[in-house]
């Protein structure tokens, strides 16, 4: 799970903006950051270390059950960080579709894709949550 130095930092990272979106956003970047962070556990519970090829239909399901989250964020928000969560998870959620109908990415790609989109879904929070705490403060009465 956190064996190596670049999990332990990439979840060292997750929790910072995870934090910085609670503390300083609004209501969908909060929405936005828990959504990450329960996904982030769900699919470190759920993922197979051991198993090398195939789908891994427990953090498959988690990442549809993001990509559900960050449309409805989209959907009902008016800001623009969950449409670019939207797109990346949709590029997640693709890449597990490849592995589903067998056509066999290698596994350092798959992997790549999966932790690339996530760390530029975690700079659209990080992004959307300077915004909200920017605007926020912009049209505070003094």
């Amino acid at each position: 799970m956190l064996d190596t130095l670049y999990a332990q930092v990439g979840t060292a990272i997750s929790l910072v903006v995870v934090t910085f979106a609670f503390l300083k956003g609004d209501e969908p970047e909060r929405v936005g950051a828990g959504a990450f962070a329960l996904g982030l556990l769900a699919s470190l519970l759920l993922q197979d270390d051991g198993r090398l090829s195939g789908p891994q239909w427990g953090v498959m399901s988690v990442d549809v059950v993001m990509l559900g989250v960050y449309a409805a964020l989209a959907w009902k928000s008016r800001r623009s960080w969950p449409v670019w969560a939207g797109a990346l998870q949709a590029l997640i959620v693709m890449s597990h579709l490849l592995t589903v109908v067998d056509l066999r990415p290698p596994l350092a790609a798959f992997y790549a894709v999966i932790n690339l989109a996530s760390y530029g879904i975690l700079l659209a929070i990080a992004a959307g949550t300077a915004q909200a705490w920017r605007d926020r403060r912009a049209f505070a009465p003094e």
